[in-house]
């Protein structure tokens, strides 16, 4: 049986919020389940998780929940009839002194006042994922005259962006801030940090997280043209454990012909940091309303799986779709079917690199050995922070890597990372010398391995200390393990 390395996370919503719906999407393949933090309140989420945390019980899996704040989305207000159609060439003026319910054809008002201040004359904006169009023309006491260059419909509360970037909204908002403490409280195992433009707004967002006494892994939202920026991109993924490749924004600000390099850039560089990524948006969104994706759609996350993401992710697929766990189902079998393909097999990570670690030489080894030693089947990792198991996974392997640990929050966090397997495992009380043994006991048990196999097993020679992975074993299953 072929083990899905990609993991996938599953958006929660109207269509995924009762057990039942949980236990469908999960049993069909979701380990991570995202809160949306745009909707709803800290109650329904707090129910949620708990819901989530049930469903993952019944179905005998470990499931990790992913808080994803909001930000400082920049957007316009509401109009008198809820929408207009803006011709191309008619003038249009962005107020923030307007009342927020009074926009008409002519003029609406903002959620952002220092709009004006971040414009010049000459920028575009993009206007609800940029279908609308719209050129700066002048500013004046703070309102944004502009010509429309392409129309369309403009309903309430859509986005802008600015082309090229360079919007001064805070990553953090004071509606953030709260959110992130209510996550903290929840007990997440990862949070969200929308609109990021630099690595100081992963360590304000670290800072909160600390002081709520919380050890929730922060993952870095890029969908801003300005985060993008080499070194700019690399501080921002050395602040954060995890990022996420927004490509909603990101597309909109940078260009959909930018987009394609771009994603491959940020999966690449994160795993040579050794860092989580994320791939999300409309991945597969036809199938909000049909119960199969279409052809560019399985070809655009097989395209995220060869570049090495880690993860896929669904939003209105299984928040409000008609066919959640139909999709979560697809979604792993394009998976499967994009891992089967021996260009990820191989991989040069780290080669020319020294090494500091002794944990990092140790997983490297393991992984290593695993891709050019033949009859290997499985890799044993012994962790209690789930350390050594990323570093073995940003490794690209067809060799199953099972993470034994008795720390339920490691067997959460590592259900993100590519190719790593949770199992419930407490050598605390077992004699040393049997350990290995116990182990390939347990793989073998649940249909892992069989006699002949060679496993490999890392584990270090002092319980409850972090990174103090120092020992890699190679052993044949049937044999006597010490």
């Amino acid at each position: 049986m072929q083990l899905r390395r990609t993991k996938i996370v599953a958006t929660l919503g109207p269509a995924t919020s009762s057990i039942e719906d949980l236990r469908g999407i999960i049993k069909a393949g979701a380990d991570v389940v995202r809160l949306n933090f745009s909707h709803g309140s800290a109650a329904d989420h707090k129910q949620r998780a708990a819901n989530v945390l049930a469903a993952a019980h019944q179905e005998g899996r470990h499931v990790a929940l992913l808080a994803d704040l909001q930000g400082p989305k920049v957007r316009v207000a509401r109009f008198i009839n809820n929408k207009v159609h803006l011709r191309a060439g008619q003038e249009f003026i962005l107020d923030p002194s307007m009342d927020s319910e009074s926009g008409t054809e002519q003029a609406v008002g903002l959620d952002f006042p220092e709009l004006a201040n971040d414009l010049k004359n000459k920028d575009i904006l993009l206007l609800d994922d940029g279908r609308i169009v719209l050129e700066v023309t002048s500013i004046e006491d703070h309102k944004v005259y502009t010509r429309v260059q392409v129309g369309g419909p403009l309903s309430n509360n859509k986005g802008i962006n600015l082309q090229g970037g360079g919007l001064s909204a805070a990553a953090l908002t004071d509606k953030d801030r709260q959110d992130l403490l209510s996550a903290a409280e929840i007990g997440v195992d990862y949070i969200a940090i929308s609109f990021v433009r630099s690595a100081a707004d992963m360590q304000e967002a670290r800072a909160l997280l600390q002081a709520a006494n919380s050890s929730a892994s922060l993952v870095a939202k890029i969908e801003r043209a300005e985060a993008i920026e080499p070194n700019t991109l690399d501080a921002i993924i050395q602040a954060s454990e995890a990022v996420m490749v927004a490509r909603g924004d990101l597309a909109v600000e940078i260009g959909d012909a930018a987009l394609v390099g771009v994603q491959k850039d940020i999966i690449q560089r994160a795993r040579q940091l050794n860092r989580i990524v994320i791939t999300a948006t409309q991945m597969m969104e036809s199938m909000i309303e049909s119960p199969m994706p279409t052809r560019a759609e399985v070809s655009d996350v097989a395209n995220a799986v060869l570049d090495g993401t880690d993860a896929v992710m669904l939003s209105a697929e299984t928040a409000v779709g008609d066919y959640p766990s139909q999709t979560v189902a697809a979604m792993a079998r394009v998976c499967l079917g994009a891992e089967k393909h021996p260009s990820i097999l191989r991989s040069s990570h780290r080669l020319d690199v020294p090494i500091d670690a002794i944990d990092e030489s140790v997983a490297l080894g393991a992984m290593y050995i695993a891709n050019h030693l033949q009859g290997v089947k499985a890799i044993v990792s012994m962790t209690l922070t789930g350390a050594t198991p990323l570093l073995m996974s940003r490794l690209s392997s067809g060799i199953p890597i099972f993470a034994f640990t008795p720390v339920a929050a490691t067997q959460r966090r590592v259900c993100l990372y590519r190719g790593v397997m949770t199992h419930a495992f407490d050598s605390e009380n077992i004699d040393n010398a049997a350990i290995n043994q116990i182990a390939i006991n347990e793989l073998k048990a649940n249909g892992s391995v069989e006699d002949g196999d060679l496993v490999l097993i890392t584990k270090g020679d002092y319980t409850k200390a972090h990174g103090g992975t120092n020992t890699l074993k190679v052993v044949r299953v049937g044999n006597n393990i010490r």
